[in-house]
């Protein structure tokens, strides 16, 4: 499965399968440092989740520990907003 990341805005992204929006990518900050998650928008049985989605939901450090969980998807940005690995 290839996936493609589509940039909204700073820290949020459609994710993409099969030229089809099943997800977001959103970022949340703290005082800490920010954390990434990786949302499927339909709560699927666990059986037909896309791979490699065990949950609803995922949790990462950064948008690169993500991105290669994901098998390094083509990210598309919107240079308006800067850089797409800001976190």
């Amino acid at each position: 499965m290839t996936y493609s990341l589509i940039q909204l805005a700073p820290g949020a992204y459609d994710l993409v399968l099969s030229g089809n929006v099943i997800g977001s990518i959103v970022r949340s900050k703290t005082k800490q440092g920010a954390t990434w998650y990786a949302e499927l928008l339909e709560d699927l049985p666990t059986a037909k989740r896309p791979a490699p989605f065990i949950e609803i939901e995922h949790k990462f450090p950064t948008l690169e520990a993500l991105c290669e969980w994901l098998g390094a998807p083509e990210v598309k940005t919107n240079n308006r907003h800067g850089d797409a690995w800001e976190t």
